[in-house]
C-alpha cells in the first residue's frame, strides 16, 4: 500500500510520498461558478488563486480550509481529488493508498471525522493522523528524544501551533488563530488608511514575502499596485521593509506571548531541557528575514531553523509513515 502525507493548510497544501519526498505544493484554493444551488469548478490550486480579484461576478474563490478547520467539505474533497490525480494517484489507485493527515495541536474527534469523510469521498483506502508539532520537529531531521523534551513553534498562514513534546507524547500544547494571514490583512488595512491605496490579498502576500523583515536595518523595496481610494484610478506606491515592520512585529509579539504562556505551564525539568535543546521553528512565516533571530533574542532561548521551514511538517509526517516505530508512537487512527 502506498503511503502519503497530506498537510491541508489554510493557504497551501503540501503532499509527501514516503520514500520520494515532497511531490506537491499548491494553493488550497478553488474557483467555483455558482448557478442556483449547483456549482461548477473553474480552476483548482494555484490557477484558482491567480483568479483572485480577476474572476467574473458569479465566480467565487474559496479556501475550503480556514484556520485549521475544513469549512467546505465538498469543495475540499474536489480539491484533494484534483491534487491526488495530479500526483498520479487516481481514484482506482487511491483505495490502495494510506494517507496521514497533519492536524493542528488539540484537534478533536469532530475534525478527524471531517477528514475521514473527505478521505472516503476521494476513495482513499486508509486514514491516520498526526499533529503538527510531532511532524514539524521530525522535519528538522532530528529524532524525538524519549528522555529530553522538545519544543515546537510552527507559524502557518492561518494558525500557529505551540507545544512541548517528547517521544512519550504531547506534554502541553495549544493552537492559536494567528499567522501570516493576519499580517496580510493588516498590510491591506494600513496601506488603505495611511497610503490611500487599496490592494488585494495576493498583493499583500507578495509585499509581505518580498520585503517583510524583522532586521532593523533592512531596506528591501517593492512596488504595490492597486487603486487610489480618492480618484479610483489605478495607482502604485513603493513599499519598503520599514513600512511594514511594525505590522509584522504586532503579530509576532502576540504569538510569543502565547509561547511564554505555554512555557509557564511546564515543569521545571521540562523547561530546563527546552532551554538546552532550543525551540524548533517551522511554518511558512519562518522564511522571513530576521524572524528566527528575533525569536531567539526575545525569548533568550536557542532556535533551530530548517532549510525549508514551510515544508517541515509534511516532511516529518513522511518520516512517520516510513518508520514503523514512529508510526506506532506518533500516529493515530
Amino acid at each position: 500500500m502506498r503511503r502519503i502525507a497530506v498537510d491541508f493548510g489554510s493557504s497551501e497544501t503540501k503532499i509527501c510520498i514516503a520514500g520520494s519526498g515532497v511531490v506537491l505544493k499548491e494553493a488550497t484554493c478553488i474557483a467555483v461558478e455558482e448557478d442556483g444551488e449547483s456549482f461548477t469548478v473553474k480552476a483548482y490550486g494555484d490557477k484558482a488563486r491567480a483568479l483572485s480579484g480577476r474572476a467574473a461576478v458569479n465566480t467565487h474563490i474559496v479556501n475550503p480550509v480556514f484556520e485549521g478547520d475544513v469549512v467546505h467539505e465538498n469543495l475540499a474533497a474536489c480539491l484533494l481529488s484534483y491534487f491526488l490525480d495530479k500526483i498520479e494517484i487516481t481514484r482506482r489507485r487511491a483505495k490502495y493508498t494510506e494517507v496521514i493527515f497533519i492536524l493542528p495541536c488539540g484537534s478533536g474527534e469532530d475534525l478527524k471525522e471531517k477528514y475521514r469523510r473527505l478521505a472516503a469521498d476521494c476513495g482513499i483506502g486508509a486514514v491516520s493522523f498526526t499533529i503538527t508539532p510531532f511532524a514539524a520537529v521530525l522535519g528538522h531531521n532530528v529524532a524525538i528524544n524519549e528522555s529530553r523534551p522538545m519544543f515546537c513553534l510552527d507559524i502557518g498562514y492561518g494558525i500557529t501551533n505551540i507545544a512541548a513534546l517528547s517521544q512519550d507524547g504531547l506534554i502541553y500544547g495549544i493552537n492559536v488563530n494567528l499567522g501570516g494571514g493576519n499580517i496580510d490583512v493588516h498590510i491591506i488595512d494600513e496601506l488603505a488608511d495611511k497610503r490611500n491605496l487599496s490592494i488585494g490579498a495576493l498583493t499583500a502576500e507578495r509585499v509581505k514575502n518580498t520585503v517583510g523583515s524583522l532586521l532593523h536595518d533592512d531596506n528591501k523595496m517593492t512596488v504595490a499596485d492597486g487603486r487610489d481610494l480618492e480618484s479610483g484610478a489605478p495607482s502604485s506606491i513603493a513599499v519598503n521593509s520599514s513600512h511594514i515592520y511594525e505590522y509584522i512585529l504586532t503579530y509576532v509579539d502576540k504569538i510569543l506571548e502565547y509561547v511564554s504562556l505555554v512555557m509557564s505551564k511546564l515543569d521545571a525539568e521540562v523547561a530546563s531541557g527546552i532551554v538546552h535543546g532550543g525551540i524548533y521553528l517551522s511554518g511558512g512565516l519562518m522564511k522571513m528575514d530576521g524572524l528566527a533571530e528575533y525569536i531567539k533574542d526575545k525569548l533568550r532561548i536557542p532556535v533551530n531553523l530548517p532549510d525549508e521551514p514551510q515544508l517541515a511538517a509534511v516532511i516529518g509526517a513522511g518520516t512517520i509513515l516510513a518508520n514503523d516505530f514512529l508510526y506506532t508512537r506518533l500516529a493515530t487512527e
